[in-house]
């Protein structure tokens, strides 16, 4: 094996382990070295479409992002097991890309012993292929209850021979406890590995510290290698929360983007790109009370579902069906992506127990089956060149939407004619764009039968089922996963608004490995590389 290895271990989860490795790749990457990523197991809902021997497969959204830093095609060896959540006590396992039911089915310390060698082949893999293999663990290594049956951490480390990095959140308070608490329930041999402790999100003079740090070093005899001061904005998305309240709009808001966060959210990072639009906030919803300020002009986005029937009974206990359905009655613009264009519709029809039976929102005239087989894939496709833009305005109940068109658009034949303050649908400008993304569902969605034959027909804009529109134009349902990462469609949808560039990933990358470049220690990151 020729890589050296370097791993990010953290004192708890949300300590930074995420963004370290992904800042970690593109550093070493830029000293001209051949990098890969690694996480042996990952929990999440973010989950990107990559390469597999199979064709294609899942792997965490953050391995995703971790490979294009290391400058490197995504593969499902950087995350050869997926943990989604779809309840509090119940995941769906996706081991090298693919879903396995056995798996899925199985005790936790029984799929452990299970998935090692597999976990163990894929990193060597990548071992012989690459100069550096940085390397991301999971929670606290020091989850004793855990250690025996641990397949992401000490043990991975173990393997490789990692040097570690231990990395806390100061910001919690207990950053010192927290380390030496970790370092203390680790084994002799664990211990050895790790090669430098961090602090992640200081925020104040890091003068103050002192003696903790020389404290900790004479006690552990590890020194702490990096004071990173807080840093709300380096452009990553968020790998296991969507609730960043400090996220503000550039400039004046003229614009909110509300999207609703239901208890199985997933692909939320598809939408961080939102979050660098000039005048767009972008706003995590779970109430009532939240939407209540909705203009027509504003957006609600009902994003991505790992258990879609059960998060639209959570989006009715918390009464958001009837906010949503006010909000699209007066005209303002809906967009559904996945999970959330199959809330969209009239029914979901689950005969295989996939994800459950339930009765939609009924703002689409669609049904989606469930079926046994998931579709995993990248897509390009574009949209409908005659992209439904049918008139709404004052007599319709609408008011001027985002990039409406002041010329009145040809009518329908049950419209009544020409109306005052005329404007067409939110989504007119995407009308022929093409796009690239990619899909990860179970159901598969269509025209409702009999309202369809009543008259109500939902407008396909994207060939396959993967597109819908509403008569008036104002709701759009997509299964399409990445829009909004794509150039051509935030051009369209936001071109009269973007003052300058918006910042490429290339650049959130390079951002990272400056500020880690910046705040380590001379020498460190150089040394973790170093041949034994």
């Amino acid at each position: 094996m020729t890589a050296r290895c370097v791993m990010v271990l953290g004192t708890t989860s949300g300590a930074g382990k995420s963004w370290l490795t992904t800042a970690l790749c593109r550093y070493y990457a830029r000293q001209g070295l051949k990098v890969a990523p690694f996480k042996a197991q990952n929990m999440s809902n973010n989950a990107r479409v990559v390469a597999s021997d199979n064709g294609q497969g899942e792997i965490g959204s953050a391995q995703y992002f971790q490979a294009l830093a290391a400058r490197a095609i995504p593969d499902v060896r950087m995350n050869p097991l997926l943990l989604k959540p779809e309840r509090d006590t119940h995941s769906q396992v996706v081991l090298m890309g693919r879903v396995d039911a056995e798996l899925t089915a199985m005790p936790w310390r029984g799929r452990s012993l299970k998935v090692w060698p597999q976990i163990a082949a894929a990193l060597d893999a990548l071992r012989a292929e690459n100069d550096v293999v940085v390397i991301e663990g999971a929670g606290s290594p020091a989850e004793i209850n855990l250690s025996s049956s641990d397949i992401v951490n000490m043990r991975v480390a173990k393997h490789c021979g990692a040097a570690c990095l231990l990395v806390t959140d100061i910001d919690r308070g207990g950053a010192f406890a927290h380390l030496y608490g970790t370092w203390a329930l680790l084994p002799e041999d664990e211990r050895a590995l790790i090669k430098g402790f961090v602090l992640n999100k200081f925020r104040g003079d890091a003068a103050l510290l002192a003696p903790a740090p020389q404290m900790l070093q004479d006690l552990t005899g590890i020194p702490t290698v990096a004071t990173l001061p807080m840093w709300w904005h380096h452009g990553l998305p968020e790998e296991d929360g969507v609730f960043d309240d400090r996220s503000v709009a550039k400039g004046t808001v003229n614009m909110t983007v509300a999207v609703v966060a239901y208890p199985r959210i997933s692909n939320l990072d598809e939408f961080q790109p939102l979050k660098n639009i000039p005048g767009l906030r972008l706003q995590w919803v779970r109430s009532p009370s939240e939407l209540a300020g909705l203009k027509p002009t504003d957006w609600i986005i009902l994003p991505g579902s790992k258990h879609t029937s059960g998060d639209l009974a959570w989006l009715r206990s918390q009464g958001l069906d009837a906010a949503i359905a006010r909000h699209a009655g007066q005209g303002g613009a809906v967009l559904g992506v996945c999970g959330g264009l199959q809330m969209l519709g009239e029914a979901l029809i689950d005969t295989h127990g996939i994800d459950g039976n339930a009765p939609g929102l009924g703002l689409l005239p669609l049904v989606t089956v469930f079926a046994q087989d998931k579709t995993v894939r990248h897509t390009s496709t574009r949209f409908a060149v005659d992209l439904h833009s049918r008139a709404i305005g004052a007599k319709a109940g609408g008011l001027m939407l985002p990039n409406a068109q002041k010329s009145p658009p040809s009518l329908g034949p049950n419209d009544a004619g020409p109306l005052d303050g005329v404007t067409v649908s939110p989504w007119a400008t995407l009308a022929g764009i093409a796009v690239t993304g990619y899909e990860i569902h179970h159901g598969q969605t269509q025209q409702h039968t009999a309202m369809a034959a009543a008259g109500d027909v939902a407008h396909a804009v994207l060939p396959n089922g993967l597109g819908w529109q509403n008569a008036t134009g104002n709701v759009l349902g997509v299964y399409l996963h990445g829009l909004f990462e794509d150039t051509q469609v935030l051009q369209a949808l936001f071109g009269a608004k973007l003052n300058g560039p918006v910042p490429t990933l290339d650049t959130v990358f390079d951002g990272l490995a400056d500020y880690i470049e910046q705040h380590f220690e001379p020498q460190v990151l150089a040394r973790l590389i170093a041949p034994p």
